[in-house]
Protein backbone atom coordinates (compact mmCIF):
# COMPACT_ATOMS: atom_id res chain seq x y z
CA UNK A 1 0.00 0.00 0.00
CA UNK A 2 1.19 3.44 -0.65
CA UNK A 3 2.31 5.12 2.36
CA UNK A 4 0.61 8.41 1.92
CA UNK A 5 -2.83 5.92 1.12
CA UNK A 6 -1.21 4.08 4.63
CA UNK A 7 -1.57 6.89 6.88
CA UNK A 8 -4.98 8.80 5.63
CA UNK A 9 -6.81 5.21 6.49
CA UNK A 10 -4.48 5.16 10.13
CA UNK A 11 -6.53 8.29 11.02
CA UNK A 12 -2.81 10.52 10.97
CA UNK A 13 -3.95 13.45 8.21
CA UNK A 14 -6.01 13.53 5.01
CA UNK A 15 -3.88 12.13 1.96
CA UNK A 16 -2.82 15.67 1.24
CA UNK A 17 -1.76 16.38 4.85
CA UNK A 18 0.10 12.69 4.87
CA UNK A 19 2.43 13.41 1.82
CA UNK A 20 3.16 16.70 3.30
CA UNK A 21 4.31 14.93 6.72
CA UNK A 22 5.90 12.74 4.47
CA UNK A 23 7.85 15.20 2.81
CA UNK A 24 8.83 17.04 5.85
CA UNK A 25 10.85 14.11 7.51
CA UNK A 26 8.28 13.36 9.87
CA UNK A 27 7.28 10.06 8.46
CA UNK A 28 9.47 6.76 9.36
CA UNK A 29 9.45 3.21 8.17
CA UNK A 30 10.83 0.60 10.13
CA UNK A 31 13.18 3.62 12.00
CA UNK A 32 13.88 5.01 8.69
CA UNK A 33 12.80 8.55 6.68
CA UNK A 34 10.35 8.41 3.85
CA UNK A 35 10.12 11.47 2.29
CA UNK A 36 9.40 10.24 -1.20
CA UNK A 37 6.02 10.32 -2.46
CA UNK A 38 4.50 7.12 -3.77
CA UNK A 39 6.48 4.52 -1.53
CA UNK A 40 5.21 1.36 -0.29
CA UNK A 41 4.65 -0.21 2.88
CA UNK A 42 3.97 -3.75 3.57
CA UNK A 43 1.52 -3.75 6.60
CA UNK A 44 2.89 -7.88 7.58
CA UNK A 45 6.14 -6.01 8.59
CA UNK A 46 6.93 -2.94 8.38
CA UNK A 47 5.95 -0.40 11.07
CA UNK A 48 5.32 3.28 10.67
CA UNK A 49 5.76 5.88 12.72
CA UNK A 50 4.83 9.58 12.80
CA UNK A 51 7.12 12.16 15.17
CA UNK A 52 7.86 8.69 16.87
CA UNK A 53 4.15 7.38 17.54
CA UNK A 54 3.09 4.31 16.02
CA UNK A 55 0.72 4.13 13.29
CA UNK A 56 -1.53 1.42 12.64
CA UNK A 57 -4.79 0.53 11.29
CA UNK A 58 -7.98 0.93 12.63
CA UNK A 59 -11.78 0.01 11.77
CA UNK A 60 -12.71 2.07 14.71
CA UNK A 61 -12.97 5.45 12.68
CA UNK A 62 -14.58 8.97 14.52
CA UNK A 63 -16.73 11.15 12.71
CA UNK A 64 -17.83 14.18 14.68
CA UNK A 65 -20.18 17.06 13.88
CA UNK A 66 -19.36 20.75 14.31
CA UNK A 67 -21.36 23.27 14.68
CA UNK A 68 -18.66 26.35 13.34
CA UNK A 69 -19.18 29.73 15.07
CA UNK A 70 -17.98 32.61 13.26
CA UNK A 71 -15.23 34.05 13.81
CA UNK A 72 -13.26 30.54 14.56
CA UNK A 73 -10.83 29.81 11.81
CA UNK A 74 -10.91 26.08 10.27
CA UNK A 75 -7.47 24.81 11.44
CA UNK A 76 -5.84 22.65 14.20
CA UNK A 77 -3.50 25.55 15.17
CA UNK A 78 -2.58 29.46 14.78
CA UNK A 79 0.63 30.75 15.51
CA UNK A 80 -0.82 33.90 15.59
CA UNK A 81 -2.86 32.50 18.75
CA UNK A 82 -6.25 33.33 17.02
CA UNK A 83 -9.07 31.03 18.20
CA UNK A 84 -9.33 27.85 16.11
CA UNK A 85 -11.54 24.61 15.55
CA UNK A 86 -9.19 22.71 17.76
CA UNK A 87 -10.56 24.46 20.55
CA UNK A 88 -14.23 22.75 19.99
CA UNK A 89 -12.91 19.15 19.34
CA UNK A 90 -11.71 16.70 21.75
CA UNK A 91 -8.20 16.37 20.11
CA UNK A 92 -6.67 14.22 23.35
CA UNK A 93 -9.61 12.04 23.41
CA UNK A 94 -9.18 11.17 19.44
CA UNK A 95 -5.54 12.53 18.27
CA UNK A 96 -5.82 12.01 14.93
CA UNK A 97 -8.60 14.22 14.46
CA UNK A 98 -8.81 16.73 11.66
CA UNK A 99 -11.23 18.85 9.25
CA UNK A 100 -12.55 17.64 6.63
CA UNK A 101 -12.18 20.67 4.29
CA UNK A 102 -12.39 24.44 5.43
CA UNK A 103 -14.81 27.12 6.40
CA UNK A 104 -13.99 30.83 6.03
CA UNK A 105 -13.47 32.48 9.55
CA UNK A 106 -16.77 34.58 9.29
CA UNK A 107 -18.78 31.45 7.65
CA UNK A 108 -20.68 29.35 10.55
CA UNK A 109 -22.02 25.90 10.18
CA UNK A 110 -21.56 22.40 9.16
CA UNK A 111 -17.99 21.14 9.77
CA UNK A 112 -16.94 17.40 9.77
CA UNK A 113 -13.96 15.94 11.86
CA UNK A 114 -12.77 12.24 11.27
CA UNK A 115 -9.63 10.15 11.61
CA UNK A 116 -10.68 8.26 8.51
CA UNK A 117 -8.31 9.94 5.67
CA UNK A 118 -10.13 7.84 3.19
CA UNK A 119 -13.82 9.39 3.55
CA UNK A 120 -11.96 12.84 3.71
CA UNK A 121 -10.35 12.36 0.44
CA UNK A 122 -13.44 11.01 -1.08
CA UNK A 123 -15.65 14.12 0.56
CA UNK A 124 -13.35 16.62 -1.31
CA UNK A 125 -12.16 14.91 -4.07
CA UNK A 126 -13.84 17.00 -7.36
CA UNK A 127 -14.08 14.06 -8.99
CA UNK A 128 -17.08 12.78 -7.01
CA UNK A 129 -19.03 15.93 -6.93
CA UNK A 130 -20.47 15.58 -3.22
CA UNK A 131 -22.78 18.59 -2.57
CA UNK A 132 -22.73 21.38 -0.57
CA UNK A 133 -25.62 23.09 0.50
CA UNK A 134 -24.93 26.92 1.25
CA UNK A 135 -26.92 30.18 2.80
CA UNK A 136 -26.40 33.61 1.95
CA UNK A 137 -27.44 36.43 3.29
CA UNK A 138 -26.69 38.95 0.35
CA UNK A 139 -27.23 43.07 -0.81
CA UNK A 140 -29.78 42.73 -3.03
CA UNK A 141 -32.19 40.92 -4.63
CA UNK A 142 -31.08 37.86 -7.26
CA UNK A 143 -33.01 38.35 -10.92
CA UNK A 144 -33.49 35.89 -12.73
CA UNK A 145 -30.41 36.66 -15.28
CA UNK A 146 -28.11 36.39 -11.95
CA UNK A 147 -29.66 32.86 -11.18
CA UNK A 148 -29.33 32.14 -14.62
CA UNK A 149 -25.87 32.87 -14.84
CA UNK A 150 -25.27 30.97 -11.67
CA UNK A 151 -27.01 27.83 -12.69
CA UNK A 152 -25.08 27.73 -16.10
CA UNK A 153 -21.59 28.17 -14.39
CA UNK A 154 -20.02 31.75 -13.83
CA UNK A 155 -17.12 33.44 -14.47
CA UNK A 156 -14.82 34.38 -11.43
CA UNK A 157 -12.36 36.55 -13.29
CA UNK A 158 -9.28 34.08 -12.51
CA UNK A 159 -11.54 30.57 -12.74
CA UNK A 160 -14.63 29.39 -13.54
CA UNK A 161 -17.10 27.71 -11.33
CA UNK A 162 -19.27 25.24 -12.14
CA UNK A 163 -23.27 25.12 -12.51
CA UNK A 164 -24.95 25.84 -9.03
CA UNK A 165 -28.54 24.89 -7.64
CA UNK A 166 -29.80 27.65 -6.48
CA UNK A 167 -32.85 28.74 -4.80
CA UNK A 168 -34.23 32.23 -2.99
CA UNK A 169 -35.42 31.54 0.87
CA UNK A 170 -37.68 33.79 2.18
CA UNK A 171 -36.98 35.89 5.15
CA UNK A 172 -39.19 33.25 7.44
CA UNK A 173 -37.92 30.86 6.29
CA UNK A 174 -36.31 28.49 9.12
CA UNK A 175 -33.25 27.92 7.16
CA UNK A 176 -32.52 31.46 6.89
CA UNK A 177 -32.55 31.92 10.52
CA UNK A 178 -28.39 31.44 10.70
CA UNK A 179 -27.88 34.25 8.47
CA UNK A 180 -30.47 36.69 9.17
CA UNK A 181 -30.76 36.96 13.31
CA UNK A 182 -33.43 39.15 13.89
CA UNK A 183 -34.52 40.20 10.63
CA UNK A 184 -33.14 40.91 6.85
CA UNK A 185 -31.03 44.47 6.69
CA UNK A 186 -32.89 46.64 4.38
CA UNK A 187 -31.94 46.11 0.47
CA UNK A 188 -30.71 42.45 1.25
CA UNK A 189 -32.58 38.98 0.90
CA UNK A 190 -31.92 35.20 1.61
CA UNK A 191 -30.34 33.12 -1.50
CA UNK A 192 -29.53 29.03 -1.26
CA UNK A 193 -26.86 27.73 -3.45
CA UNK A 194 -25.63 23.85 -3.70
CA UNK A 195 -22.38 23.53 -5.03
CA UNK A 196 -20.32 20.52 -6.11
CA UNK A 197 -16.68 21.99 -5.70
CA UNK A 198 -14.72 23.93 -2.99
CA UNK A 199 -12.35 26.62 -4.64
CA UNK A 200 -11.24 29.43 -2.19
CA UNK A 201 -14.07 31.61 -1.10
CA UNK A 202 -16.15 30.57 -4.22
CA UNK A 203 -19.61 30.87 -2.87
CA UNK A 204 -18.59 34.36 -2.04
CA UNK A 205 -17.22 35.05 -5.38
CA UNK A 206 -19.90 33.31 -7.52
CA UNK A 207 -22.22 35.83 -5.94
CA UNK A 208 -19.69 38.75 -6.20
CA UNK A 209 -19.30 37.84 -9.80
CA UNK A 210 -23.62 38.32 -10.33
CA UNK A 211 -23.11 41.65 -8.27
CA UNK A 212 -24.27 40.71 -5.02
CA UNK A 213 -22.02 40.98 -1.73
CA UNK A 214 -22.59 38.44 0.91
CA UNK A 215 -23.03 39.60 4.25
CA UNK A 216 -23.40 36.50 5.98
CA UNK A 217 -22.68 32.76 4.74
CA UNK A 218 -23.81 29.50 6.64
CA UNK A 219 -23.40 25.89 5.25
CA UNK A 220 -26.03 23.67 6.45
CA UNK A 221 -25.31 19.97 4.39
CA UNK A 222 -22.52 18.77 3.73
CA UNK A 223 -22.62 15.58 1.21
CA UNK A 224 -25.62 13.18 2.74
CA UNK A 225 -24.72 15.14 6.26
CA UNK A 226 -27.08 17.98 7.79
CA UNK A 227 -26.70 20.14 10.66
CA UNK A 228 -30.24 20.07 11.66
CA UNK A 229 -30.78 21.69 15.10
CA UNK A 230 -27.15 22.29 16.04
CA UNK A 231 -26.48 25.42 17.77
CA UNK A 232 -23.27 27.20 17.78
CA UNK A 233 -19.99 25.71 18.92
CA UNK A 234 -22.28 22.56 19.35
CA UNK A 235 -20.51 19.04 18.66
CA UNK A 236 -22.19 15.65 18.40
CA UNK A 237 -20.80 12.29 17.03
CA UNK A 238 -22.60 10.92 13.94
CA UNK A 239 -25.17 8.50 13.79
CA UNK A 240 -24.48 4.94 12.89
CA UNK A 241 -26.97 6.02 9.74
CA UNK A 242 -24.32 8.97 9.16
CA UNK A 243 -21.78 7.21 9.33
CA UNK A 244 -22.34 4.21 7.25
CA UNK A 245 -23.17 7.08 4.35
CA UNK A 246 -19.71 8.29 4.69
CA UNK A 247 -18.18 5.16 4.44
CA UNK A 248 -20.09 3.78 1.38
CA UNK A 249 -18.26 6.78 0.16
CA UNK A 250 -14.95 4.57 -0.03
CA UNK A 251 -16.94 2.18 -2.14
CA UNK A 252 -16.73 4.09 -5.42
CA UNK A 253 -16.91 7.97 -6.95
CA UNK A 254 -19.98 9.53 -8.64
CA UNK A 255 -22.47 11.69 -7.37
CA UNK A 256 -23.13 12.16 -3.50
CA UNK A 257 -26.51 14.63 -2.70
CA UNK A 258 -28.29 15.78 -0.06
CA UNK A 259 -29.44 12.53 1.13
Amino acid sequence: MRLQRFLARAGVASRRGSEDLMTAGRVRVNGEVVSELGSKVDLAVDAVTVDGVPCTLTDDHVYLMLFKPAGCLTTMSDPQGRRCVAELVPTHTYPGLFPVGRLDADTTGLLLFTTNGEVANRMLHPSNHVEKHYVALVRGTLGAGDVRRLEQGVSMRTDKARPAQVERIGPHDGRALPVVGEGVPYGCSVVGLTIHEGKKHQVKRMLKAVGHEVIRLHRDEFGPLKLGRMLPGQLRRLSFAEQASLEALLEGGGDHGRG
